[in-house]
């Protein structure tokens, strides 16, 4: 019997255009992947997101006087608009975000400002040691994070370079008062304040000086003590640390200097006299 031609021609045929078919199915485009977009109050590792307004993130970089010189990282940068608005000022800034679709949204953002050389976006916890290594380097710190967050994070930012800035939106650091407080104004309506706290020298325990021995008590920036000589013992008052600078009373002097490690030196006035002090650490 010989084989029906017809049959194998019209089968072949169908075969042939499905093949056909599925390789221009095949070769069709995948759909573009569309960019991330945050919603206000999503959820995140600890707290939830709500964008800093900007005119707050101009307070706060100009709270902490930034410069081209600094070295600037925010904690839980977001969408990267305090790093962006720190770049675009002319200095490098580098955000810490736990989210990797915020990171990725970030450095689009920094790309469409033209700022992506100088502002970087790191996918991490602020609270592992990698983080804490990369950001104790910084000399100014900002954040927007929750009041249990930042008292967590106070034991690894007291441990920074003297004089170091910390700038955080709306939330306080527990005990640790504040140097300065202020709010945004203008249309601004919630989420308008800042604090800022400067890192202070350790200068807690006992110090031999040419005016006597000077003990003090450290809590934070805040300092309180005596200053001894032979029998006769002043209270300090009015003391507190600016950095790595110190200014205190005792005796009737006023007293002013600044810290470098174990020594401390500076100027003192009582009355009409005035003269240098120096100390060093016992």
């Amino acid at each position: 019997m010989l084989p029906n031609f017809s049959r194998i021609s019209t089968t072949s045929a169908v075969m042939l255009a499905a093949t056909l078919f599925a390789g221009v199915a095949l070769a069709q485009p995948a759909p573009a992947k569309k960019d991330y977009e945050p919603s206000v109050g999503q959820s995140g590792k600890d707290v939830v997101w709500v964008p800093t307004p900007q005119a707050l993130v101009d307070r706060m970089l100009d709270m902490a006087k930034v410069t081209p010189a600094d070295i600037h990282f925010d904690l839980g940068s977001g969408d990267g608009r305090t790093v962006i608005t720190a770049a675009k000022r002319g200095g490098k800034a580098t955000g810490i975000e736990y989210n990797p679709d915020m990171v990725e949204l970030s450095r689009r953002n920094a790309q469409k400002e033209g700022v992506a050389d100088k502002a970087t976006f790191i996918n991490g916890d602020i609270f592992t040691q990698q983080s804490i290594d990369a950001y104790s380097k910084a000399n100014v710190i900002t954040l927007f994070l929750l009041p249990d967050l930042n008292v967590k994070l106070r034991p690894n930012l007291l441990n920074m370079k003297p004089g170091t800035r910390i700038v955080s939106n709306s939330f306080s650091m527990g005990d640790w008062k504040e140097d300065d407080k202020i709010s945004a104004g203008g249309d601004c309506t919630s989420w308008c304040t800042a604090y800022l706290w400067i890192i202070p020298a350790k200068v807690g325990g006992n110090w031999k000086t040419s005016r006597g021995t000077l003990t003090l008590k450290q809590e934070y920036q805040m300092l309180s003590g005596t200053l001894n000589n032979g029998n006769v013992s002043a209270i300090v008052s009015d003391a507190k640390m600016n950095g790595d600078q110190i200014a205190f009373t005792a005796g009737g002097a006023q007293y002013t200097g600044r810290v470098n490690g174990s020594n401390m030196e500076g100027t003192y006035k009582a009355g009409a006299e005035t003269g240098k002090w120096s100390a060093s650490k016992q």
